[in-house]
């Protein structure tokens, strides 16, 4: 594959202007090649990268992503291409929507998803703004995801490589700034596109893929140490009368699912977490079985298209790396909507996403708060 296969028709008359796009660069390979697609079919690009690290930045932190190193690199890309570079400010905003409410989200016994909101408010909200405002038609980004523009207008879609894709930390985009969004990546592999950089000899080519929480130096657990209190407190067995069988660090350090590291004696060895309660400070942990849950449901729930034309049979992902599963889909007053699986679903967290699909298409999602045996 050559290039890529969903992005909006431009003028190819020679008396016509260039439609202008802001390309969103990250200083890794993906970023890299988005652009650099983006020049090779005609698009009049302006590159730019978000800064989001502070200046007294915690050793570790940024170092892969949304550093002084990967502006670095994309500037001497956008050179490379021959594209003008911007570095954007947006500190302020990334502390107010992103890391502010990280450790209190723990704190109360949730999984918090920081990089949906990062990708609602900042990376995409703000961009599209600031797209507009120096002209542009379009934003882009290097994500493994498609646009598809359906007889209802752009839709988003699941990547092509199944093991990049990324819709699920998009569920929460504005529905409005879809038409402005292209996604030059969404049907090539990681592959492809590490051959593509080589191919063009850009500096990304062999660079790292970032993981993880970017403002994170190493763990999330070493990172809530620092950054708050840890309460002790009963590790009670929901099978066993919720007996008390253990002592746990801090509810902030758990997760729902969690097998590993209870410090429980033998007897209790097959035990996970199935519930964090804050406000009583217990961690409850119960066998396997009952660490499945039928359905839930969310808030906050922001969806790609109208709710009258969302289908009452979807399928559902609460956990990133997890395969889509069949629901029926009920929407609550307010910005409540409900899911009941098909089977039951493993480790559901409240604060985690519950990313809702038709297919490949990506309809929308909400924020966990209730779990329904």
């Amino acid at each position: 594959m050559n290039g890529p296969a969903t992005l909006p028709s431009r003028p190819d008359a020679a008396d016509v202007k260039p439609v202008k796009v802001l390309a969103a660069m990250s200083g890794g390979v993906d970023s890299s090649v988005a652009t650099a697609l983006l020049t090779e079919q005609g698009y009049e690009v302006v590159g730019s990268m978000l800064r989001f690290w502070p200046d007294d930045r915690p050793s570790g932190a940024f170092d892969l992503c949304c550093s002084p190193d990967a502006a670095y690199d994309a500037r001497r890309v956008a050179d490379t291409l021959e594209v003008p570079f911007y570095l954007l400010d947006f500190r302020d905003a990334f502390q107010q929507v992103v890391i502010d409410p990280f450790v209190p989200g723990y704190q109360a016994g949730e999984t918090p998803n920081p990089c949906v909101w990062c990708n609602r408010h900042i990376k995409f909200g703000a961009f599209v703004e600031r797209a507009q405002a120096l002209g542009c038609e379009y934003m882009a980004t290097g994500h493994f995801v498609r646009r598809v523009d359906g007889p209802g207008g752009p839709e988003l879609h699941r990547g092509r490589d199944d093991d990049k894709d990324q819709t699920y930390f998009l569920w929460a985009l504005p529905r409005e700034i879809l038409p402005y969004l292209l996604f030059p990546l969404g049907e090539l592999t990681k592959a492809q596109v590490r051959a593509m950089a080589a191919e063009r000899g850009l500096r990304t080519a062999e660079k790292k893929s970032s993981s993880g929480l970017c403002f994170v130096p190493t763990t999330v657990k070493d990172y809530l140490n620092e950054a708050a209190d840890a309460r002790p407190g009963p590790v009670v067995d929901a099978a066993d009368g919720e007996r008390v069988v253990g002592e746990h660090r801090g509810v902030m350090y758990y997760t729902v699912g969690q097998k590993r590291g209870l410090g429980l004696k033998s007897s209790h060895l097959e035990r996970y977490v199935i519930e964090l309660r804050a406000e009583s400070n217990e961690v409850v942990v119960g066998t396997r079985d009952m660490c499945h849950w039928s359905g839930l449901t969310a808030d906050r729930r922001n969806f790609l298209l109208p709710d009258g034309e969302l289908p009452e049979r979807v399928e559902a992902q609460v956990r990133y790396r997890q395969r889509p599963e069949p629901a029926r889909l009920t929407l609550l007053e307010g910005d409540r909507f409900r899911l009941d699986f098909d089977d039951p679903q493993f480790a559901v967290a409240v604060g985690q996403s519950a990313v809702v699909y038709q297919g490949d298409r990506l309809l929308g999602g909400g924020v966990i708060r209730e779990r329904h045996a």
